[in-house]
């Protein structure tokens, strides 16, 4: 017959193991009680900064509808605060440079998610689980010799 394992054993054995629980994680705001974080995508970088406002999001000097056109790009920016339950709560400036619209919301928007969890750290497991603390770092492949793209041949012709 088998034992049965107590909870008391399971700790004790972690314990043994040296497995040690997660880091408790602290708030970081400057001065002017603004958390900032650096966000990337693709070649695009952002720097991003959170304060608690009223919802409004200013990229590059502009506006985030007029500088980011497409709804869709709008979105994904408006992600981590959907997930977190924080819509119109903070004020978001940040700064992009680099690559294309694109890769710059997803650049806002992995920097905006690192703000939220320096400025409330318990938000940390749920923008994990919805995976916006992990940098995407997928990149176009470089063109080589020989090809007419990365990986597209030249057409071949027969006569």
């Amino acid at each position: 017959m088998a034992e049965a394992t107590t909870l008391a054993d399971l700790q004790s054995l972690g314990d043994a193991a040296g497995v040690t629980e997660q880091p408790e994680r602290v708030q970081i705001r400057d001065a002017q009680g603004r958390s900032y974080a650096t966000g990337r995508r693709k070649d695009a970088i952002a720097r991003v900064w959170i304060k608690p406002g009223t919802g409004k999001i200013v990229v590059n000097g502009k506006d985030q509808a007029q500088y980011f056109a497409r709804p869709v790009l709008r979105m994904i920016i408006n992600q981590p605060f959907e997930v977190c339950e924080r819509l119109d709560q903070f004020d978001i400036y940040a700064t992009v440079t680099g690559g294309g619209l694109s890769g710059q919301a997803g650049a806002v928007r992995h920097g905006l998610s690192w703000a939220l969890v320096r400025y409330e750290p318990g938000l940390h497991q749920t923008l994990k689980r919805a995976g916006y603390l992990t940098r995407d770092d997928r990149r176009v492949e470089r063109k080589k010799y020989g090809k007419r793209k990365a990986r597209r041949s030249f057409q071949f012709s027969k006569r």
